[in-house]
């Protein structure tokens, strides 16, 4: 587990050994121990949004460079796909055939008409006829089947004239349903003709470039990364074996790659919940308390998350630790310790030995 140390001396100072002293001894020394998690990581901008490209071709044009300013629908870049071009055109044509195929004047509406006025002048005709050769048929002046035959006459007259008018309603429904597909189509492929436009989807800054005039892309293909310019946060990777100890709210110390002569204060603000497999460890996210000066993303940087406090701890300076967890006494006696914290310079002791034992260097 990765844990360091740093210490608040809060009485004793220890004063420079001589040879003397330190054939003499020390006692262990109780300090403030803050412990803290070590994790390394970058600076990113928050709510990044990867622009990719909606179909296949050529990038004819591009409207951007690294490090600008984009706001919602403006256009960044034009890929070249002839097919979708022609899709649109096609589809807009037959559209425009099926709307005008449900107007009265379409062609097959106005031959259905002309049949339909033929029609119904022969049914009156017949229906006439009709009358006429029921009041012979009452005058004895025709025969019955006679008056029988024109009858039929009229009755195949108006089933006629039924299902024209039939055949008209449904050329009518026909060309209306055409109509209503081919608006859909011809919408559907003005959106496809439109994702030839590479447009920025939200405002930010364009903080990197992956393709280039001339490039050629695929559906999905990266074409620029846009984040927001107004908040950068830092993206840590921590070991997992010490996730136990994190939560959100603690307080970190950054340094940036850039300056490791200065810090700035932080918070925990997400811990993520997937294991990263790339960087094989956790990720987390810290929001800076203090003011950036330097706001690039992509910077290295070092973090130390405060994980806990601990008053009074008793420690020993390391190199007085020997290996096995064992310190040397005055009288040269070898005595086994329980350790806590440990951190380049000092050993947290738990148990073995107390304040008043004189601690001698191991010199085998």
């Amino acid at each position: 587990m990765k844990k360091y140390l740093y210490l608040n001396i809060i009485s004793i100072v220890l004063t420079t050994a001589s040879c003397t002293k330190a054939v003499e001894g020390i006692h262990p020394v109780r300090k403030d121990l803050i412990e803290l998690v070590f994790a390394s990581g970058v600076l990113e901008a928050d709510g990044e949004n990867k622009l990719t490209a909606q179909t296949d071709g050529f990038i004819v044009q591009v409207n951007f460079n690294e490090g600008d300013e984009v706001v919602p629908g403006e256009l960044l870049a034009v890929i070249d796909n002839h097919q979708n071009l022609a899709n649109a055109n096609s589809a807009r044509v037959l559209n425009r055939i099926a709307q005008e195929n449900t107007r009265p004047s379409a062609p097959a509406l106005l031959q259905i008409n002309a049949n339909l006025a033929a029609a119904t002048a022969k049914f009156k005709l017949d229906q006439l006829q009709t009358e006429r050769y029921k009041r012979l048929y009452e005058a004895k002046s025709v025969s019955e089947l006679e008056y029988q035959n024109a009858v039929l006459t009229a009755t195949t007259s108006k089933a006629s004239l039924n299902a024209l008018q039939q055949q008209y309603n449904s050329i009518q429904v026909t060309a209306k349903q055409q109509a209503v597909a081919q608006r859909s189509a011809a919408d559907v492929n003005a959106i496809i003709k439109d994702q030839n436009q590479v447009r920025a989807i939200i405002a930010g800054r364009i903080y990197e470039k992956q393709k280039q005039l001339g490039d050629y892309v695929r559906k999905g293909d990266v074409i620029a990364v846009i984040a927001s310019q107004k908040l950068l946060y830092a993206k840590l990777s921590v070991d997992e074996s010490n996730m136990a100890s994190l939560k959100t709210g603690q307080a970190i110390i950054v340094k940036l790659n850039t300056n490791k002569h200065k810090t700035y204060k932080a918070v925990l603000h997400e811990i993520l919940p997937a294991f990263d497999s790339g960087t094989q460890s956790f990720i987390v996210k810290a929001y800076f308390t203090d003011s950036l000066d330097f706001r690039i993303a992509g910077t290295q940087l070092e973090a130390n998350i405060i994980t806990g406090t601990k008053k009074n701890s008793l420690v020993i300076p390391r190199e007085y630790l020997s290996y096995g967890d064992k310190v040397t006494l005055k009288n040269k006696k070898s005595v086994h310790v329980t350790t806590g914290i440990v951190s380049s310079e000092w050993v947290e002791i738990t148990g073995g030995i107390n304040e008043h034992d004189t601690l001698i260097p191991d010199l085998k």
